[in-house]
């Protein structure tokens, strides 16, 4: 019948999933626990370069709150 094709679907769907949420956790892990940033264009590579300066520890991930920027 129909519904003998569930199990393999339900894998295959699990070995896709599997690895993309991997990576989310992968990068958080490394990150300091926020997720990698991708700078596609010119306007988000600035931001991250800024966020690179204001950090204070040269690491875009580690930001500072408004607060604490001079």
């Amino acid at each position: 019948m129909w519904f003998e094709i569930l199990p393999g679907l339900g894998i295959m769907g699990a070995c896709l999933l599997i690895p993309g949420v991997a990576t989310v956790y992968i990068h958080r892990f490394t990150n300091g626990g926020k997720e990698k940033r991708v700078a596609h264009f010119h306007y988000q590579w600035s931001l991250m370069e800024r966020d690179r300066r204001i950090s204070g520890v040269n690491r875009y991930y580690k930001s500072k709150g408004l607060e604490n920027i001079d």
